[in-house]
Formats: structure tokens, sequence, C-alpha cells
């Protein structure tokens, strides 16, 4: 659970996101195929915010552990070209990422699920989680969606600052 009031003041800041994959953009399962192949799934509405994010002048970075070509692939269909695959030390490409764009931790929304986020999720503005992550992820998240790995907690976040900053694409009363 959270404050309203206490999550709202950082998200006007935020112009950096940057997302774990496993368990954030995807449901946290893997299917298997018989040749070892790891098959996941993504949110549609989750790619379809990122690409409407990246046209809105936000950065997208994704700091991830696994190494899926797949995966890669599917997020650079979307424009997401700051990608950082089998990483081990989550915070050390962190510091690259915001070395390389001149990047505040202050103005970053970060979104992890489990213990290799945590060390990172400490050093930004705007620590979230999706709603089955880890409990000690939970525990530090400044936000917890109310949806899942893969079933929109990433649409949930980008569409909160989105309209929070008044950028979002509808803008009639709703």
């Amino acid at each position: 659970t959270y404050n309203t009031m206490n999550y709202l003041e950082p998200l006007n800041a935020i112009n950096t996101f940057i997302f774990d994959v496993d368990g954030v953009l995807t449901n946290n399962e893997l299917l298997i195929t018989e040749s070892g192949e790891l098959l996941r799934t993504m949110n549609a509405r989750d790619g379809f915010v990122m690409k409407l994010a990246l046209e809105s002048d936000y950065r997208i970075c994704i700091i991830t552990g696994g190494k899926s070509e797949g995966v890669v692939s599917r997020l650079r269909g979307l424009g997401i070209t700051d990608i950082y695959k089998g990483i081990n030390d989550k915070v050390e490409a962190f510091r690259e990422y915001c070395d390389l764009y001149d990047i505040n931790p202050a103005n970053v929304l970060y979104m992890g699920d489990d213990i290799p986020d945590y060390d990172v999720m400490r050093l930004v503005a705007m620590p979230t989680c999706p709603c089955d992550a880890a409990p000690e992820i939970k525990r530090i998240a400044q936000y917890v969606s109310p949806f899942g790995g893969g079933k929109g907690c990433v649409r949930d976040v980008i569409e909160r600052v989105m309209r929070l900053q008044g950028k979002w694409i509808v803008t009639e009363e709703e």
C-alpha cells in the first residue's frame, strides 16, 4: 500500500524510465521448448505506451540479467535503443547509463520485481514494482502497481507520469 501524495510529487520530475524484463515486462514465467528455447510473453499495451513515451521525449532504458535476442528484438522494434542485457551488476549498468546521458537519478523511475533490482532501486527518485514483486522489493518501492509483471504494470506507471505531466494523448473529460 502507498500514500497517494507520497508518490505524486516525484512523478513531476520523471523524464527517464528504467525497466527490468523478467517479472516486469513479462509475467516471470518461462515456457521451455523441447530444444531448450525460452519463450516469454509481453503485454502489447506496455509496448504501446513505451513507444508513446519515447515519442514524447522520455528516455527508456532496459537493464536485465536475461540475454534473450527475441526480447531485444521486440524492444528495439518499439524504438528502445538503451538495452543492457546479461547484466549481473545492475547498479554499474545504471551508473553507466546515467553518465552516458548526464541523467540525474532524481529524474528516474525504475521498475523492478526481485532481489537483483534492490540496490539500483535504492538510487532512484521513484522506485516502483508490479503487485506480484518479491516482498523485499515491495517494501522499498514508493509505488506498487496494482498490475502484475507482464500484465500492464509498465503501462500503469508510464501513463501515470504522462497524465500528471499533461502529456497523455487523451485530454477530453473522462
